[in-house]
């Protein structure tokens, strides 16, 4: 078989008709797209359209919320701290926080903070700063004799002035 001799398979492909030559050619005048009207002219844009009747998507409920900017903390419970001083990825005599847990490779990555978990046992007196921590890990970290910091929630002025607008809206509807 030679190039010049590839065909396609019979049937394969159509050949365009050409519309809106005459009468005599069967597809003339109107072209087959019926009589007047906006589905007769093109750029038409009717999706959804249901004839004046409530459309589809909206008869459907809204479903879920995906928050704008979402905060993505690491998550570490209490066995994860124990198995890494026993792994001594951590030194325990000096505090940590989210840089050195990183760097030592306990987290892969910084992200927006820190959350440590109350599930497993805690055998070593421990002194992290972290975002939030659960009451049963702070339970568990001061029963090995540790200390937790909490990171105060930082807000930019403009946040503060909304807050303060609303607080006040909410006092004037008060009274």
């Amino acid at each position: 078989m030679l190039l010049n001799q590839i065909q396609e398979n019979p049937g394969a492909s159509k050949s365009k008709i050409r519309v809106g030559r005459g009468a005599g050619s069967g597809l003339g005048k109107t072209c087959g797209r019926g009589v007047k009207g906006q589905k007769s002219r093109s750029g038409v844009a009717i999706k959804g359209f249901e004839g004046g009747q409530m459309p589809l998507y909206r008869r459907l409920p809204k479903r879920g919320f995906k928050k704008w900017r979402r905060r993505e903390f690491n998550v570490l419970n209490i066995s994860d701290l124990q198995s890494a001083i026993v792994a001594k990825h951590i030194d325990v005599s000096k505090p940590f926080g989210v840089t050195l847990l990183v760097t030592s490779g306990v987290l892969k990555r910084y992200r927006d903070g820190l959350r440590i978990l109350g599930e497993g046992v805690l055998e070593f007196p421990i002194h992290i700063t972290a975002d939030y921590v659960s009451p049963k890990a702070h339970a568990a970290i001061n029963k090995a004799g540790g200390s937790v910091t909490l990171i105060e929630k930082r807000s930019l002025p403009a946040d503060e002035k909304k807050r303060a607008k609303t607080a006040e809206k909410k006092g004037r509807l008060l009274r």
